[in-house]
């Protein structure tokens, strides 16, 4: 029987799902834009969306606000200033709370930057991916090297908080030397905060139908820890399987995800997670995917495509796929807090994984080892009941 005392933290992510193209290997609800997109429809839409999601949490503060893609910086500043004030019309904001923007390099200019930084957005995600014009192409990117140095600089001189850097390793036919290189690019535009993982063929993608030639797993492994090791020497800390971050730049809206905390999700395909205290249960829900569906039944009340009650044995395995990927783990009580179970339900599969080598844990912690890490997907499968 659950047994949740409290609500978790609460975060809010805002989807918006056009592109200028998409890229092979993207599983995100992502559409080819038009030449115009329909801001002032969309943006009425997303705040008709909160409202209808506003009863299930009255009186709970918004801790991160982040708004993905899609490439939501195909939206003008005006349309983004729009969506803002709503919120804080709408909801309980925390003073200085972080508020993320997606950006692809080659879709913003310098002023575009200077717009959204006055508007109120305080941390940058640029999804780079490589520094290689090969690659880049290889990946459908529609922007270049300097295209992408641009991109960094110019969000540093419009004066962001905070800026991410999105940087992909093993991409086809990729050599630990050639992974270097692009970290090396990476680190000396300085980010705050660099997010790099490994490219994965995901199902129903255009690399899933056309697969190109990728590094084999002990390739892969090679630059993994040569990558890791020159990003500790350049003072970036890990702190999550794929994210490293300077001191006091980790992000806030991803570690409420990987803490099991709740978030509401508005926009075309967005998912949510919010625990029900007076029910005592999870429920995900989840909205429509295709972005004209969306916005022409949100108002009528009927854009939920599912929702789902979250039964034990699912808490158990979400909590963990999401808490085992930070480095420092987690402490046992987040375990009761977050999956509102005590740690004796995951207890013999904790014993049995640190017999293995693959998890440290005390009174204190559950931690993912070294070994752990490496083999994380192992580890993970065995918390599946």
């Amino acid at each position: 029987m659950l047994d949740f005392k409290h609500s978790p933290p609460l975060a809010l992510y805002i989807h918006i799902p056009w592109c200028v193209k998409k890229c092979p290997y993207c599983d995100f609800n992502s559409h080819v834009s038009g030449s115009t997109l329909p801001e002032t429809h969309y943006v009425e839409a997303l705040l008709a969306d909160l409202e209808f999601e506003l009863p299930k949490i009255w009186g709970r503060e918004i801790i991160s606000v982040f708004i993905g893609g899609g490439t939501p910086s195909l939206f003008s500043a005006g349309a983004i200033d729009d969506l803002l004030s709503g919120l804080r019309a709408r909801l309980n904001l925390l003073p200085n709370i972080e508020i993320t923007l997606e950006a692809n390099p080659g879709t913003v200019e310098q002023g575009r930057f200077n717009e959204f930084r006055s508007c109120g957005i305080n941390r940058l995600s640029i999804g780079v991916q490589s520094f290689q014009e090969s690659q880049l192409k290889n990946l459908g990117r529609i922007h270049g090297k300097q295209e992408a140095m641009h991109a960094v600089e110019a969000a540093k001189l419009a004066g962001f908080d905070s800026i991410n850097i999105d940087l992909m390793y093993g991409l086809p036919q990729q050599g630990a030397d050639a992974a270097l290189s692009d970290l090396e690019s990476a680190i000396s535009l300085e980010p705050d905060h660099i997010s790099h993982y490994q490219l994965t063929i995901e199902p129903d993608t255009a690399f899933h139908h056309r697969p190109p030639t990728l590094p084999n797993d002990d390739r892969i492994w090679d630059m993994q820890l040569r990558c890791q090791a020159r990003l500790a020497e350049a003072g970036y800390t890990q702190y999550e399987i794929s994210a490293y971050a300077r001191e006091g730049h980790q992000c806030i809206h991803n570690l409420n995800y990987w803490h099991f905390g709740d978030y509401v999700g508005i926009g075309a395909g967005a998912h949510q997670k919010l625990t029900m205290l007076q029910e005592q249960q999870v429920r995900r829900s989840w909205k429509q995917r295709l972005p004209e569906r969306y916005m022409n039944n949100v108002t009528k009340r009927t854009h939920i495509e599912g929702e789902t009650i979250v039964d034990e044995g699912t808490l158990v395995s979400e909590f963990m796929l999401n808490a085992l990927r930070l480095t420092a783990g987690f402490k046992p009580n987040l375990f009761y807090e977050r999956a509102g179970l005590p740690v004796s339900r995951i207890a013999p599969v904790l014993e049995s994984a640190q017999a293995e080598g693959l998890i440290d844990w005390t009174v204190t912690h559950i931690q993912p080892t070294a070994r752990g890490r490496q083999f994380l997907n192992e580890l993970l499968l065995k918390f599946i009941d």
